[in-house]
């Protein structure tokens, strides 16, 4: 090798090092320039809050604002966009009849919740919603009073039971069914539905459908006459107002044929009567799907009590998004989702709440009363990762090298879920 030969050599590779590490440095320098942006933008942001920039001159609704201090004035931690994640029935527009009313939050309303729909109604004592079927799953949760309710498998056995608040049922898609609000003062009750767009006037009724169909074809169909038909409700029933039942559930039963035509399945079940799935000073979590409740193959639910201070702790759902019910209190919630966006949220009884598939969040009690809602899910499983159960599961050192905790620091993290945390 001649001495020019090895002086290129040389310049060569002297070059590409003084590259790389001119390459890395520019790296770094970007990265650090991106996380002092971060840092700034969020010091900006803190400090804005407390001088004149956050005043707001102009006209308050402090009603409004008084319900929701974290959605007006985010804390400094939220940044970038994310979907909606809250709506109220207390906004949506009741359709009252005789014998009761509803109302409906629905993809309409809430445009990201595209896998779960809900709907609240209410049956003064004796009126019907009356018998219908649709087509989706319907999963209900009674948050007042007393209600009978039959259904109907496609082999012919029926179910019939009587709910009482913090009772829920389950009426399969195609599935026809009845619900009657009982003494003394009726009932109130969540329908929740595994379509986002789903609307419970989309239901298919009887009353419709016998008054869109020919009456020789009724009359053949029945076996009946045409004097048979004069009292045939010409259009729409929907809830309408009835008598109490002075039967029992078994006398009804044994009125229908007994027990030769008695459904195995359980359609119903006592959510809030059952012994916690999880329990702590922090509250009670109770989880309904598959497993306890077989019929229930296409929608999940936990109802979650969180005492005051506490917090659901901070985790993510693997297997579908979270639709929420908020029952009673109040609290908040920050979801986060990529990329590097997170919102927080405030949320008071009778709203409605949406959490993406595989957001992280967590729920937060701010009131000084017990913090009730219904977690529901578009699947037969309830599942939950926790992210204290997760970092311990890694090696210490990967821990250190990303959040900077040593071993003695990270041995103080929880190693299992907690659910509820004080």
């Amino acid at each position: 090798m001649t001495a020019n030969q090895y002086d290129l050599i040389v310049e060569t590779f002297s070059r590409r090092k003084f590259l790389r590490t001119a390459s890395a440095a520019v790296a770094a320098t970007a990265f650090s320039s991106v996380t002092l942006a971060q840092g700034q933008e969020r010091a900006s942001t803190a400090s804005a809050e407390h001088d004149n920039s956050s005043s707001d001159p102009g006209p308050e609704n402090k009603t409004l604002l008084g319900l929701n201090p974290n959605s007006n004035m985010p804390p400094p931690t939220d940044h970038g966009d994310i979907v909606p994640l809250w709506y109220s029935f207390d906004l949506v527009k009741k359709r009252v009849e005789e014998g009761g009313w509803t109302h409906e939050v629905t993809q309409r309303e809430l445009p990201s919740s595209k896998d779960l729909a809900g709907v609240n109604m209410r049956l003064t004592a004796g009126s019907y919603r009356e018998l219908h079927w649709h087509t989706a799953d319907e999963w209900a949760y009674v948050l007042y009073g007393n209600a009978r309710v039959t259904v109907m498998s496609p082999d012919g056995k029926m179910f019939i039971g009587d709910v009482s608040e913090g009772d829920l049922w389950m009426f399969p898609a195609g599935f026809p069914h009845s619900i009657q609000g009982l003494g003394p003062d009726g009932t109130e009750f969540l329908l929740v539905f595994n379509q986002g767009d789903f609307s419970e006037d989309g239901t298919m009724l009887l009353s419709e459908w016998v008054a869109h169909t020919p009456p020789e074809v009724l009359m053949k169909n029945f076996g009946l006459d045409r004097s048979a038909l004069a009292k045939l409700p010409t259009k729409s029933l929907y809830i309408f107002p009835g008598t109490v039942p002075t039967n029992t559930v078994a006398q009804d039963q044994e009125e229908i044929g007994g027990s030769a035509v008695a459904s195995t399945n359980q359609y119903t079940f006592k959510m809030k009567a059952m012994e916690p799935t999880k329990k702590s000073p922090g509250g009670e979590d109770r989880v309904v799907d598959s497993h306890n409740f077989p019929v229930s193959k296409h929608v999940a639910a936990s109802l979650v009590t969180i005492k005051p201070g506490a917090m659901r702790e901070l985790h993510w759902h693997s297997n579908g998004s979270e639709w929420q019910y908020w029952i009673s209190g109040k609290g908040r919630m920050t979801v986060f989702f990529p990329v590097d966006n997170a919102r927080t949220v405030d949320f008071n009884a009778n709203d409605v709440g949406f959490v993406p598939s595989n957001a992280g969040h967590y729920i937060e009690n701010t009131g000084d009363t017990d913090l009730v809602f219904l977690a529901l899910f578009a699947s037969d499983t309830f599942q939950d990762v926790s992210l204290n159960q997760w970092l311990r599961r890694v090696p210490s050192l990967m821990l250190k090298e990303h959040l900077g905790f040593d071993k003695a620091t990270a041995e103080k993290i929880p190693a299992e879920k907690l659910d509820l945390v004080m």
